[in-house]
């Protein structure tokens, strides 16, 4: 392996950990659910799709990098639609985004 792949690598997999934790500290910083989902879902992509691109040049050109850019591909479709479906599914049962200092809510009857 040369030592550009191995930088490379370790630069890519440091860079989605680095953002997985930002993201997680937006979790925790964030004030309602739809900001939270949206910080959770768009670094929680990001991270771990530089993560396993880390991982895939770390490898090489063998099998396990094709299984490897296989899960980023299903990553980039699966974790946007599941985070908008649970979104849609908050709008519906009545959860409002967050404004002015406060969580609005929509009345149910």
């Amino acid at each position: 392996m040369s030592l550009v792949q191995d930088v490379l690598a370790v630069f890519l997999i440091v860079s989605g950990l680095l953002i997985m934790l930002v993201g997680s500290l937006g979790i925790l910083r964030l004030p309602d659910f739809f900001t939270r989902s949206h910080a959770a879902s768009k670094v929680d992509t990001t991270g771990i799709i530089f993560l396993l691109a880390g991982l895939a040049v770390h490898e090489g050109l063998t099998q396990a990098m094709g299984k490897l850019l296989i899960a980023i591909a299903f990553i980039m479709v699966a974790n946007p639609v599941a985070i908008h479906a649970l979104a849609r599914a908050a709008w519906n049962h009545g959860e409002r985004p967050w404004a002015n200092g406060k969580s609005q809510r929509k009345e149910t009857r």
